[in-house]
């Protein structure tokens, strides 16, 4: 049975998770052998992880919460709650919970409510609290408030954690949810809209977590509904068609879940906040001329996040985790090598992928090309996510040197 590591430094996981004997370090250089049986090779459809009985909402060790000044986007337009809401409810079992990360207003929060659905919203800035918890107090119990930031649960580095910022083991052993087998999934979806200066991160975040069945997947197959810039979902579901947005992130992406695209929303059908509930003004300047009022936009020194705000649409996309994503060669005791595969391959995306392959392993990279039925001559823009899994599964299988794997230092920070 699996069980993922819990608070092991990031710099760590690579030898706690690959068990004595899989890694032989010389020189800041490690190489898997093949003479070590390979553990852990099978799905986690019997894995149930263990909770620690001691945990709850206090002081843990990890990173102490800083207030900045944030702007964050919230659903305050009833016509795309009701579009949200009526998405959601097309395979929401009766009863599943809906975790709602930062409601804000709560316009999202009311029309989920009146679909009959049993809602904890998890709001990380405390103006918008006091409205929700009335709202709650209306609902018969069916709301759940909780001052707590989704998209910063579980942080990486060290110090002292305070809400809104706390760990997936507090949020989810007050909720009173355990761990649900990987093959069942997940009885709760989580909507929100992703953080807008730190979306990028975010998404690598969740793709680590995913990988490694840290965090919110250490309960199950968490199904995210969530509201990304356009410029992101289209790179999250780029492939080799699409050459100048498809990149490692995509690659990871595809493999790990299944993407829909559920709908496309302009940027002006969310308001944006600042961190203490106050509504942000556009950036313009009025000119009155006798009884008129020109609207002067700032044409000739344009501010480029407002620019981008302006011309960007916003996608609703749906990740869920594909079942089987566990059943073969590639496990959460060795994602981070495939991590450092894809880093590697597209450090130098217009290469052949021959080129590459001798600074990964010691095989020989034309034996490798035959075995993943691939000409001598594909470029790594050229590949598929399914090809560069293939290849991954293919290296990791060899039987044809004691060593299988070559890499430094820096796989250990493929997330940074």
């Amino acid at each position: 049975m699996w069980v993922p590591g819990a608070r092991i430094p990031s710099r760590l996981t690579v030898s706690a998770f690959t068990r004595a004997g899989r890694f032989c370090v010389l020189n800041s250089v490690a190489a898997r052998w093949k003479d070590v049986p390979a553990e852990n090779c099978r799905g986690l459809y019997d894995f149930h992880p263990l909770l620690e009985s001691d945990v709850g909402f206090v002081k843990s060790s990890s990173r102490l919460y800083k207030s900045r000044s944030e702007t964050r986007r919230y659903v305050t337009s009833p016509r795309l709650a009701e579009t949200v809401v009526r998405m959601l409810r097309g395979k929401r079992k009766a009863g599943q919970l809906i975790l709602e990360c930062n409601p804000g207003p709560g316009v999202l929060t009311r029309a989920l409510l009146e679909s009959g659905a049993r809602v904890v919203a998890l709001e990380s800035d405390k103006t918008f609290i006091p409205e929700l918890k009335s709202l709650g107090d209306s609902v018969n119990g069916r709301l759940e408030v909780i001052y707590c930031d989704f998209f910063k649960l579980d942080p990486r580095s060290h110090g002292t954690v305070t809400p809104p910022v706390m760990t997936s083991d507090m949020l989810f052993q007050y909720l009173g949810m355990k761990a649900h087998p990987w093959k069942k999934g997940f009885p709760l979806k989580v909507v929100g809209i992703l953080p807008v200066k730190t979306e990028r991160n975010t998404l690598w975040k969740i793709l680590h977590d995913l990988y490694s069945c840290s965090s919110v997947y250490k309960y199950g197959r968490a199904e995210l509904n969530l509201f990304i810039s356009e410029k992101e979902c289209r790179k999250l579901t780029a492939n080799p068609q699409t050459p100048g947005l498809y990149q490692s992130l995509s690659v990871l992406g595809q493999i790990a879940c299944g993407i829909k695209v559920l709908c496309t929303e302009p940027s002006s059908s969310f308001d944006m906040y600042t961190i203490k509930g106050q509504l942000e003004r556009q950036r313009h300047r009025y000119t009155k001329t006798g009884r008129s009022c020109l609207l002067i936009l700032y044409f000739f020194k344009p501010n480029k996040n407002y620019k981008e705000s302006l011309e960007h649409n916003l996608c609703f996309i749906q990740l869920t985790p594909h079942r089987n994503l566990f059943s073969g060669t590639l496990t959460p005791f060795n994602y981070d090598v495939f991590f450092h595969m894809l880093r590697q391959c597209f450090m130098k995306r217009n290469a052949k992928l021959i080129d590459h392959l001798p600074s990964l392993s010691p095989i020989d990279a034309v034996h490798i090309l035959k075995q993943i039925k691939k000409h001598k001559d594909v470029r790594v823009i050229d590949m598929y996510p399914e090809d560069f899994q293939r290849l991954f599964e293919t290296i990791e299988c060899s039987k044809d040197d004691s060593c299988k794997w070559l890499y430094d230092e820096f796989m250990e920070d493929t997330l940074a």
